[in-house]
């Protein structure tokens, strides 16, 4: 959920910006969260962090959405856009928010998760789904074309209360990785079943954690975050760039 309505909507307006640079001046990032805060007027803080970026004197405002905003030391303007490198073209704002979508992949709790190895499983990859979310249903036919992976589902139920029962199900059926696909592929409603579910919970607190607010998500090897869809073959293209820069 957006913190506050668009205000521009000209990405030319960043780039302008960024030629205009300015020569580093002193700044008090406190006061400008304190301003933001007080412009926006919500009841609990919405401002992760503001930090001093080297383009056009601004500063960046992460907020606890995930969006990033630009102002000024004074907060006399707001911009919403993306800040492009004129130089090197580079999209600045897309490259931040990457980096600031990015996880280390050793440190998701693989035990709370579906696992399913295709081949020799020598990839990895590690997804967060809802059993109810129809792109899920379409990528679970797409992730049973990849070759040599292993494939962490983190049951993410945020649709449904039935999301929530479906994934408890499947979470203490006998062999968890057939429930999950026997559902989400073949949509085989998984038998009642009870145990110690408690792992559905703590997935739904990472999800929130890691700013995951649509299914599916994707992570892979280095980090990097994929939101969306995607067919067998950019599962396949994601996979190869990402092993690619987790071994540099």
């Amino acid at each position: 959920m957006a913190v506050m309505p668009r205000l521009f909507r000209f990405p030319f307006l960043a780039a302008l910006l960024l030629v205009l640079a300015v020569p580093p001046a002193s700044a008090d990032e406190a006061s400008v969260r304190k301003n933001i805060e007080a412009f926006i007027g919500a009841p609990t803080p919405v401002v992760e962090s503001v930090i001093r970026i080297p383009q056009g004197g601004l500063y960046e405002i992460l907020f606890v959405s995930g969006e990033l905003l630009y102002t000024d030391e004074a907060v006399s303007f707001l911009v919403d856009g993306r800040i492009i490198d004129a130089r090197t073209r580079q999209d600045i704002t897309r490259a931040r928010l990457e980096k600031l979508s990015a996880i280390d992949f050793k440190t998701l709790p693989l035990e709370q998760a579906v696992k399913r190895v295709n081949g020799n499983g020598k990839r990895v990859l590690a997804t967060f789904e809802d059993p109810n979310c129809g792109f899920c249903k379409k990528l679970g036919q797409e992730l049973r074309k990849v070759k040599d992976v292993t494939i962490y589902t983190f049951l993410y139920p945020i649709l449904s209360p039935d999301s929530e029962s479906t994934s408890r199900h499947i979470w203490c059926a006998k062999d968890k990785a057939a429930a999950w696909g026997d559902w989400i592929v073949d949509g085989k409603t998984p038998k009642p079943a009870t145990c110690d579910s408690a792992a559905i919970d703590r997935n739904v607190q990472l999800g929130k954690k890691l700013r995951i607010t649509g299914t599916p998500t994707l992570f892979f090897a280095d980090g990097s975050r994929i939101g969306g869809y995607l067919d067998a073959d950019g599962v396949e293209h994601a996979l190869k760039e990402a092993g690619g820069r987790a071994n540099k």
